[in-house]
């Protein structure tokens, strides 16, 4: 019911910026009741790890590597969340994937895009 679309990735060198998006579109319902949105990556050969997310209070959390780096933000509007990423690093390459969780009652619906591949370059 909730389809997620990533953009934004691509090959910058270290030091460099680049901004991640993440659409959300189908059932406006499901949209409105999700209750958390994350960012997770997975380098090749390296488990799936989570790298920031953001509640729809908009606490945010974000993994101790990215701390001061990354900002997860949402715009509400346009039902897209961003993750801003500033001072690459070579070991912040990887396939990057949007994660929805809607929640209504004691279900849980988890959503996830295609991944994005960011590639720093040293």
């Amino acid at each position: 019911q909730v389809q997620l679309v990533e953009s934004g990735g691509g090959l910058v060198q270290a030091g460099g910026s680049l901004r991640l998006s993440c659409a959300a579109s189908g059932s406006t319902f499901s949209i409105n009741v999700i209750a958390l949105y994350r960012w997770y990556r997975q380098a090749p050969g390296k488990q799936r790890e989570l790298v920031a997310g953001i509640s729809s209070g908009g606490m945010t959390n974000y993994v101790d590597s990215v701390k001061g780096r990354f900002t997860i933000s949402r715009d509400r509007a346009k039902n897209t969340v961003y993750l801003q990423m500033n001072s690459l690093k070579p070991e912040d390459t990887a396939v990057y994937y949007c994660n929805a969780d809607g929640r209504l009652g004691p279900k849980t619906y988890t959503y996830w895009g295609q991944g994005t591949q960011v590639t720093v370059s040293s």
